[in-house]
């Protein structure tokens, strides 16, 4: 039993009807934003005390960016409102009926409660891979394979077992999406201009960067020349790019595919896929494939006033039969989006029905390589698409100091080759006893 059993989540009492939102990623701090500025009481809760900004935590991961410039504490993004609340707690149970939000410290009642709590990595029930690989979804994540990737580089130069050292400096990606792709394009480029620098014992053209995709082609969200350009990208990289396979299993530090072709690594990096993030107390006829049904006013389906958007929504309609693909701009339309419905509701009139605009997509593999699709066909590659991805990248980071400090980050990476992030700050069951020794105060859990 918890310490915390007796306690009660204290929110002071308004005269507003009070808003609960589940989950401070792009979709719960737009909505929030938006919300404190109307006749809301607004409730934020999430397990995490800040919001990051996931499409970059490959660049966290790589050393290419400190953890700090991507992410931005809750508090201080909303913090000038007298009717904002932000609560850092994991969410156990929803009471649709009872109108509650239970947590380890207590209930919280609500008017209307808003899911936006995302999206988690989908093993697809590999129980031996999700134990044993690195996902890449949280900034705990991205700095646990930093510091993993950096602690077999160190361990590498104590030995001259070829084997051993060459299973330390492989690494495998698992799933041919953006992230895939713009992992192993930026490993390929550590490889290239900064790994052989810090450890010039080593050989690292021993070094093996594979990237796996189930399906015939890469990037499969985006256009086939998209696709193609990509792969083209990645073999100048030297990235070994293996299409229509899948990893079968991952145990003793060896990856075997479907074909038994089997790679030596100890870095498998999962990046296959995600599925919604299903909170106890929903429905079980109200989950399909790990999302909620919504109607197109983001309602969870036969409730008034229970919402979701975002990844753990499935909107379906005539032109997305399956729901909405699970992206940043989703969420942030449908936010956009709810607060209009929330203050129709609010005054008696009919709420309008939710319609996505898909403004583009686009993936960068490193320096001056990178690919842009947007309505229209209209398809472009290489260096513009490169400065189109970073600047898009730049204005959507929350905060002008996170803006400023990325942007010079970058200019000194573009300009020098050089990643200055490469501290090793979190330790994984080390073989060495001279890490054991001195650097257990360091320790950490690898599933924060």
């Amino acid at each position: 039993m918890s310490n915390f059993d007796h306690l009660s989540i204290h929110i002071p009492k308004s005269h507003y009807p009070r808003v609960v939102i589940v989950g401070g990623g792009f979709g719960g701090l737009k909505l929030s934003r938006m919300l404190v500025k109307e006749k809301f009481q607004v409730v934020l809760m999430d397990r995490n005390n800040y919001h990051v900004f996931q499409p970059l935590l490959y660049q966290v991961a790589t050393a290419g960016l400190e953890a700090d410039a991507i992410a931005g504490p809750m508090r201080k993004l909303i913090k000038e409102y007298d009717n904002f609340f932000f609560r850092m707690l994991r969410v156990l149970k929803v009471d649709v009926e009872s109108k509650k939000v239970s947590t380890k410290v207590g209930d919280i009642s609500y008017d209307y409660l808003i899911l936006a709590n995302g999206a988690k990595t989908n093993f697809f029930g590999n129980d031996q891979i999700m134990k044993n690989a690195f996902p890449l979804k949280q900034l705990s994540h991205a700095l646990d394979l930093r510091s993993h990737l950096l602690q077999n580089f160190e361990k590498a130069v104590l030995s001259n077992e070829r084997a051993y050292v060459e299973s330390l400096l492989n690494v495998v990606v698992v799933g041919g999406g953006p992230t895939g792709v713009e992992v192993a394009g930026a490993l390929a480029e550590l490889k290239g201009h900064v790994l052989p620098k810090d450890y010039p014992e080593l050989n690292f053209r021993q070094m093996n960067i594979y990237l796996i995709e189930g399906t015939d082609r890469l990037l499969n969200g985006m256009s086939q020349n998209s696709g193609d350009k990509a792969h083209y990208y990645l073999d100048g990289l030297m990235v070994n790019v293996i299409t229509g396979k899948f990893v079968q299993s991952y145990e003793n530090n060896v990856v075997k595919l479907n074909d038994d072709t089997e790679i030596h690594t100890q870095t498998l990096i999962w990046a296959a896929g995600v599925m919604g993030s299903i909170i106890d107390g929903i429905p079980k006829e109200l989950v399909e494939k790990s999302r909620i049904l919504v109607n197109e006013f983001n309602q969870v389906n036969g409730f008034e006033n229970f919402y979701a958007i975002g990844d753990v929504a499935c909107m379906k309609s005539e032109k997305f039969p399956k729901g909405h693909p699970m992206v940043a701009p989703v969420a942030i339309q449908q936010a956009e989006h709810l607060v209009k419905n929330l203050k129709l509701q609010m005054q008696g009139k009919e709420m309008l029905g939710f319609d996505y605009t898909n403004k583009g997509s686009m993936a960068t593999i490193g320096r001056n390589r990178a690919v842009v699709d947007l309505p229209g066909d209209i398809k472009f590659t290489g260096l513009f698409a490169w400065a189109v991805w970073m600047f898009v990248h730049l204005m959507s980071i929350v905060g002008f100091k996170n803006k400023f400090i990325i942007f010079i980050n970058w200019l000194w990476n573009y300009f020098t080759y050089d990643r200055g992030n490469r501290l090793i700050v979190r330790f994984f069951n080390p073989t060495l006893k001279d890490y054991e020794e001195n650097q257990s105060d360091l320790y950490t859990d690898n599933d924060e």
